[in-house]
């Protein structure tokens, strides 16, 4: 039988997976190809692919915002299924040794040099100024045990595990979302609430309500929800508003089939093939599904204590107004360019707004079509979802960088693009990477529907070639997983992209436990 022939027991399964056996051998002949490798041309720096604003501008986008976004139905998008895992990577690490985990002991290692050493113990050492201190506290001390006295004695295994483990807090087994990121005289918030509470500044509508939509994993929705109801009452007291919180699952349609090293499907212990969640860029799906037309998208972990949060909400009054400029722009364009009243001289005023404000390539060669064609080309460029896209200077944090980019046509594009997406043994490509002075801190403004008021079928601007393929393990066993172009990568590929300069202040990711210890994450 053909490798990539499946049983009936095999369909059956691809087709309760909500998968079609088209996508599946789709997937397969992915894994077959040579790696799908991005080509970049040059990093977007000021002028080039990164509008800087004035401080004209600043203001004149921000009353925009302000003005007309009670017009339009705004939304918060926050992914936030990851669990915190990995944000405890390092104390998870020491509690595997099974072994008490005592300072001197650490310490030692620490002095060798040894990183993880040197990063449990900031952690033990900055234990108190953690949100979650109290409750860690408590949790010890139901169990006979005193915190202080077990710091006082450099034995660190208990105050580890009631942290982490279901005999404690479970923070380990929690999403990112839950854990308690910020102190405040009145308690602690969880990054959750920090998000309604950011949400309540920039998103809130006319009649007091206030959309954000969160994506979660199916195990954790009741813990998502149960917290909600808990803190509900007193946000919307305290901001007088109204929270439409609304949650969705990343579709198990989205899932992809994994393959052993030969590119073989890969089969469990039980004859069953192995799917595997097809990464962050499954989330279009989700995002398509909403009803609003104006997005706001940030990763869960990018929160601020409130003395923090006024720079944070002045951007986002600056992105959501230069995007509805833009779309307004746009759009009576679009209405001109379907009438019949257009003539040479407008058709080269939307070529060159077309080349030199959104930074779509356009040859050069169009401007002697006839001018059906052009207006036809110029509908084509312009009616498309738009994403504003902040970005960093470069704080060598991981992640996604902006970039002019060619692709297999021969376009060029303005994209955001990650690590894996450039062929590690191409030195050229690899100075281009290197190069690069700013970063995307996933912080975007979108415009999902079109001149008409029709929302856009955003599967259809997706990058299929933009995709990542990662080696994994399952059962001791390695294999290969292959994930959907990114979100804001190849997912958003064909939509037209801006990218704005915004204050680095506005990027206070927790990407590990000890990024909370962070000056800029403490209160007061």
């Amino acid at each position: 039988m053909p490798e990539d022939d499946f049983s009936e027991k095999d369909l059956r399964q691809i087709n309760d997976h909500g998968l079609t056996l088209e996508a599946v051998q789709k997937h397969l002949g992915i894994f077959k190809m040579s790696p799908p490798y991005q080509t970049l041309l040059r990093p977007c720096t000021p002028g080039d692919g990164i509008k800087v604003v004035t401080e004209q501008e600043i203001q004149a986008f921000t009353e925009m915002y302000e003005v007309e976004a009670l017009k339009h139905h705004c939304v918060k998008f926050v992914p936030a299924s990851g669990a915190a895992t990995r944000m405890f990577r390092t104390p998870l690490w020491f509690l595997g040794q099974e072994k008490e985990i005592m300072r001197d002991d650490i310490k030692s290692q620490a002095q060798t040099g040894q990183e993880n050493a040197v990063e449990l113990l900031t952690f033990i050492d900055g234990i108190k100024k953690f949100a979650f201190f109290k409750d860690l506290k408590f949790v010890i001390s139901e169990q006979g045990l005193q915190i202080e006295s077990l710091l006082e004695i450099g034995c660190f295994t208990d105050i580890i595990r009631y942290l982490l483990t279901r005999e404690g807090l479970n923070y380990a087994n929690l999403p990112k979302g839950i854990i308690k990121f910020h102190v405040y005289s009145a308690g602690s918030r969880t990054a959750f609430e920090e998000h309604l509470v950011e949400a309540a500044s920039y998103v809130m509508n006319q009649n007091g309500q206030c959309p954000i939509h969160f994506t979660v994993s199916k195990g954790h929705l009741i813990e998502f929800q149960n917290l909600l109801e808990k803190v509900r009452p007193l946000y919307e007291q305290l901001f007088d508003t109204s929270f439409d919180v609304t949650f969705s699952f990343q579709k198990e349609s989205t899932d992809t089939i994994a393959v052993d090293l030969d590119n073989r499907p890969f089969r469990q212990k039980d004859g069953r093939l192995l799917f595997r969640p097809g990464g962050h860029g499954a989330l279009i799906e989700n995002l398509n599904d909403l009803e609003e037309d104006i997005i706001f998208i940030k990763n869960v972990d990018n929160v601020v204590p409130d003395q923090l949060k006024p720079e944070t909400f002045k951007w986002k009054k600056i992105m959501g107004g230069y995007l509805i400029a833009i779309q307004d722009l746009i759009f009576a364009y679009m209405q001109q360019l379907a009438s019949k009243a257009i003539n040479e001289a407008f058709l080269d005023r939307v070529l060159d707004f077309v080349r030199n404000e959104l930074f779509l390539a356009v040859p050069a060669f169009t401007e002697d079509y006839p001018a059906q064609e052009k207006r036809r080309l110029l509908m084509e460029k312009l009616n498309r979802p738009i994403r504003v896209c902040g970005m960093v200077k470069n704080v060598g944090e991981p992640g996604g960088g902006p970039f002019w980019v060619k692709d297999r046509n021969g376009d060029i594009s303005l994209q955001i693009i990650e690590t894996a997406q450039i062929d590690p043994d191409s030195k050229g490509q690899q100075v281009i990477l290197t190069s690069c002075t700013h970063f995307n801190p996933v912080d975007l403004v979108c415009g999902i529907r079109d001149w008409e008021g029709k929302p856009f079928d955003l599967r259809k601007y997706v990058d299929p070639d933009a995709v990542f393929i990662s080696q994994k393990s399952k059962d001791a066993r390695d294999l290969k997983a292959l994930e959907h172009p990114g979100l804001w990568n190849g997912a958003m590929a064909r939509w037209i992209t801006i990218f704005m300069e915004v204050p680095v202040i506005t990027f206070n990711p927790v990407k590990t436990v000890n990024d909370l210890l962070r000056k800029a994450h403490q209160s007061g």
